[in-house]
């Protein structure tokens, strides 16, 4: 079955909700959908791939949506993983080393934006650094 077929659900309701810049491509064996859209749809989007593919077994879809439109410093986020916790590092980059983690659907706050790939974040037992924007969702 091909790849856009599988997701034919997640990628109609992208298109539905409305997703700025949505771009679907297959490439390597590996469906990937790009966009932003506001957090309450980036979260639809997620429960709908979990529903097609439960526990993201398959490995076969990179959903890489951005929410960051009105989000501001203070706000809230969850954390949106597919599976494993989010890495939060000493600085906006996957060469800085990890100082800590947060589980998946654990809610950090925004302490401020380094750009739009990478905020520094702050969890309730006060680790903070810099995590990857794709796994933060903002709470509506």
């Amino acid at each position: 079955m091909a790849l856009q077929d599988k997701y034919k659900e997640l990628i109609d309701t992208a298109n539905t909700a409305g997703v700025n810049n949505l771009n679907v491509r297959e490439q390597d064996g590996v469906l990937y959908i790009d966009g932003a859209t506001s957090g309450a749809v980036k979260q639809q989007l997620w429960d709908t791939y979990e529903r097609l593919d439960p526990n993201y077994a398959s490995g076969d879809l990179v959903m890489n949506i951005n929410s960051v439109a009105g989000v501001t410093e203070g706000s809230k986020l969850k954390v949106t993983t597919n599976s494993s916790n989010l890495n939060i590092r000493k600085g906006p980059s996957t060469n800085d080393d990890i100082v800590g983690k947060a589980a998946r659907n654990e809610v950090v706050t925004l302490v401020s934006k380094a750009n739009d790939q990478w905020w520094q974040i702050k969890t309730d037992q006060g680790e903070e650094g810099y995590s990857y924007t794709q796994y933060l969702t903002p709470l509506t």
